[in-house]
């Protein structure tokens, strides 16, 4: 019955066009009343649930994304990928997917990724004799690689809903063997769909100019490196590399590319603000929600139901997908980390998946929910950008889910690509 009065009453509200955070919260107060919870609990725990250093990692890294996503980032992140990959056939659903690589390793948003690289590739691929629809679609699942590769936002979001117990910087490094191995079969997918479409070759680019280039794009890579090489080398942890983004995608961007406007700072401190501030609330709130389940014990209820159902875990960890690849086209990626980690996370590790390898699980099934309808928020982004309606978008999307399925597979039942590289640098 607890469960019931509780996640019966958070979907009633969501049902009627509540905002998910406002459902979370009033669920939880519903759920406070039935046990004879004291609302002040409540209160106590929406408050500390968002008093935590390890969050100041998350508008850090939503600003140094947004600073380097305006400032000609994204430009030549393009021009760099197509020095690689450029005069292939197909070449240039390459670059996109090579692009939206770089991009996710200093934005760490799908979104953000697919704005700023298809509002750059989407035209350039149709002026080059590429189906819009195809463009846009190769675009939209690219940007999913943004989930994995750090510095990833929902990674600090899974190790925060874990209860601070899993290390951000070991998801960081747990999400870049998944990352590029679903980098690399979107790019087989593409070269593939090339060949068999006679998409046209690209041009091979003077060495001269290709190392101009190069060195021009290697000042917003040299993000990446500070992120990741600060977290492994112990000189800063997480947090402290989020904000040492901030000053050098600043200094990037204002002192060296010189493409923005002083002027247009407030605007983009703004709408950081306008986004940090709604994560912040939907965590407060998760918070207390997370609260009130474990005090009605629904973790460990839902962790025996699994176990009498069966005992093998390939079986568990395979309906656990089909549940976050169905939960995933209802809502959007950080309330269901937030909601989910704490009743599947039991699951999995009484039956012995490491905590950092089904954060590698939940990413990817989430991740492929942001490009799926109805309410596929990445998915929509690239549907405005492209020009193109949903319905043609997904269409286009069919061998593209296909890639990610396969991504899943290997990523969920071959944990050693997301664990070796946490461990190899461990020691």
């Amino acid at each position: 019955m607890d469960i019931l009065v509780l996640l019966g009453s958070f979907f009633v509200l969501m049902i009627i066009g509540m905002p998910v955070a406002y459902a979370l919260a009033l669920a939880s107060l519903v759920g406070a009343l039935w046990i004879g919870l004291p609302l002040e609990a409540i209160m106590i725990q929406i408050a500390s649930g968002v008093n935590m250093f390890s969050l100041l990692a998350i508008p850090f890294f939503v600003l140094a994304g947004a600073i380097m996503a305006e400032g000609g980032m994204s430009r030549r992140l393009v021009a760099c990928a197509a020095v690689f990959v450029g005069f292939i056939r197909g070449g240039l659903s390459l670059v996109n997917i090579l692009a939206s690589t770089f991009f996710g390793a200093i934005s760490g948003s799908s979104i953000a990724d697919t704005a700023s690289i298809g509002s750059v590739l989407i035209p350039e691929m149709e002026k080059k004799g590429y189906p819009r629809d195809f463009s846009t679609a190769v675009t939209v699942s690219g940007s999913v690689q943004a989930i994995l590769i750090p510095p990833s936002h929902n990674a600090v979001i899974y190790s925060l809903a874990a209860g601070g117990s899993i290390s951000i910087a070991s998801l960081f490094v747990a999400g870049v063997l998944p990352g590029l191995l679903l980098g690399l079969t979107l790019s087989g997918l593409c070269l593939f769909m090339a060949r068999k479409r006679n998409f046209p070759k690209g041009e091979r680019i003077p060495l001269r100019q290709a190392l101009h280039i190069c060195l021009d794009a290697l000042w917003g890579l040299m993000t990446m490196v500070i992120i990741l090489g600060g977290i492994l080398s112990g000189i800063f942890t997480a947090t402290e590399s989020a904000a040492i983004a901030v000053v050098w995608a600043f200094f990037v961007t204002m002192f060296v590319y010189r493409d923005y406007k002083w002027k247009d700072l407030p605007k983009l401190a703004h709408r950081t603000v306008k986004t940090v501030t709604i994560v912040m609330i939907l965590i407060g709130f998760a918070a207390s929600f997370g609260y009130v389940m474990t005090l009605m014990q629904i973790p460990l209820k839902i962790t025996t139901y699994f176990a009498t159902v069966s005992d093998n875990r390939y079986v568990i960890l395979l309906m656990i997908n089909v549940l976050l690849l169905f939960l995933g086209t209802l809502m959007d990626m950080a309330p269901l980390i937030l909601i989910l980690t704490p009743i599947l996370l039991p699951v999995v590790t009484s039956m012995g998946v490491d905590p950092v390898h089904f954060g590698m699980i939940m990413m990817v099934n989430l991740g492929m929910g942001l490009i799926t309808p109805p309410v596929g928020a990445v998915l929509f982004v690239g549907s405005a950008v492209g020009k193109l309606s949903i319905e043609k978008v997904v269409r286009s999307l069919y061998p593209f889910y296909g890639a990610l399925v396969l991504v899943l597979l290997l990523v969920t039942y071959v944990p050693a690509l997301s664990l070796w590289l946490p461990s190899f640098l461990a020691h």
